[in-house]
């Protein structure tokens, strides 16, 4: 006679299916319900307690790095008595330089992080569309053509604005002509503005090899991301533009959240992908350029600005992303050129710091975590 368990059913029975329920797929669903992965966590908003108290630590630390720099600069071995009209003077003066490094951080940080969401790739950075390259082509080819005076004859605001639409141009033209024609491969795009903007760099060096001692120097001056390039007209256009595309990527940030899915997944969602593509590297495209034409190629900065944020910031929200990207920006900008300017007296030529920093910080990453 076989002995039941409370259950009613014989103790094998009884066994068998208590194994079951603790293999069954059903508890492992409580189980991960109850203990969200870290990249559930990663996923959107800042829900776990821990993980928010880091962001805003983060966030207060580079904001006092920002604000110190800031008056630093402002501040520091200012050679007119404290208060008087001349100390003021002085004081607005390196105010402007610092509007400078604000609108080219804001710029390189949203375009970078925008345009790497977009193309699902977090190595490559605007710059491989070619914008550094035609800058440097531009640049050349006036001095080439017109001497000493060529350097001269690109600074004003038409010029400014000259040289931003030309930019603007050549990337518009290249991916909606790839993204939209019979190729419609983002990876193609890629691959032509590399080829583009060797081709714009091989021409410029053959150009140079041509200039005179002099005209080599002048022109090398002007070819370095420097603060010291923006003039003060120039401001009043480039902070409504640099506000303007800031705002309207911000408001696109529930979008490139879903591009960062990748393109399935985004189709499989609803959204329109192709169109979502054009618009956002259309900004991207704006950006950059401003920022190329007002202080000359920075082809590390936006890759810095955006590795950091996404280490340190932990999460694939863009609203997130993207003030973490701007303070780190700002911060490296400001620090960088407060080192050169007012410690070393070299001037403003920012990009001796930051791709030493940018080297640096990614070979210390790639080599703790192996992956970016």
């Amino acid at each position: 006679m076989s002995v039941r368990t409370d259950t009613g059913l014989p103790p094998e029975a009884a066994e068998d299916r208590a194994a079951r329920e603790l293999s069954s797929p059903t508890r492992e669903v409580t189980d991960q319900t109850q203990s969200p992965s870290p990249v559930g966590r990663r996923s959107g908003a800042l829900t776990d307690r821990k993980h928010l108290r880091n962001y805003v630590l983060i966030m207060t630390l580079l904001g006092v790095l920002a604000i110190g720099f800031t008056l630093a600069i402002m501040t520091y071995n200012n050679p007119a008595e404290f208060g008087t009209r001349g100390w003021w003077l002085i004081v607005g003066m390196r105010r402007d330089s610092l509007l400078t490094i604000a609108v080219v951080a804001l710029c390189h940080a949203m375009a970078t992080i925008a345009f790497q969401t977009a193309v699902n790739n977090r190595i490559i950075t605007p710059g491989i569309m070619g914008f550094g390259s035609l800058y440097t082509a531009i640049q050349t080819g006036f001095v080439y053509v017109f001497g000493m005076a060529g350097v001269t004859m690109l600074v004003g605001v038409s010029q400014f604005f000259l040289q931003m639409a030309v930019m603007m141009l050549l990337a518009t033209m290249l991916y909606t002509w790839l993204l939209s024609g019979r190729f419609s491969n983002i990876h193609i795009m890629l691959l032509v503005g590399v080829v583009i903007g060797g081709t714009l760099g091989s021409l410029s060096t053959f150009m140079q090899r041509t200039l005179t001692p002099s005209e080599f120097d002048v022109l090398t001056a002007r070819l370095f991301g420097n603060i010291s390039n923006a003039r003060t007209e120039y401001l009043p256009y480039a902070i409504p533009i640099a506000l303007a595309v800031t705002a309207l990527l911000w408001f696109r940030a529930p979008t490139l959240n879903v591009l960062a899915l990748g393109k399935t997944a985004a189709l499989n969602l609803g959204l329109n992908y192709k169109r979502e593509l054009i618009v956002i590297l259309a900004l991207v495209s704006m950006l950059i350029s401003m920022a190329t034409a007002l202080v000359g190629p920075m082809m590390f900065l936006g890759f810095l600005t955006a590795i950091l944020a996404y280490q340190f910031a932990d999460t694939y929200s863009h609203r997130l992303l993207f003030p973490m990207g701007f303070l780190f920006g700002y911060t490296i900008l400001a620090g960088s050129y407060f080192v050169l300017r007012h410690l070393w007296d070299a001037g403003g030529a920012v990009t001796v710091i930051v791709e030493l920093i940018g080297g640096v910080v990614f070979l210390i990453f790639i080599l703790r975590k192996g992956r970016l």
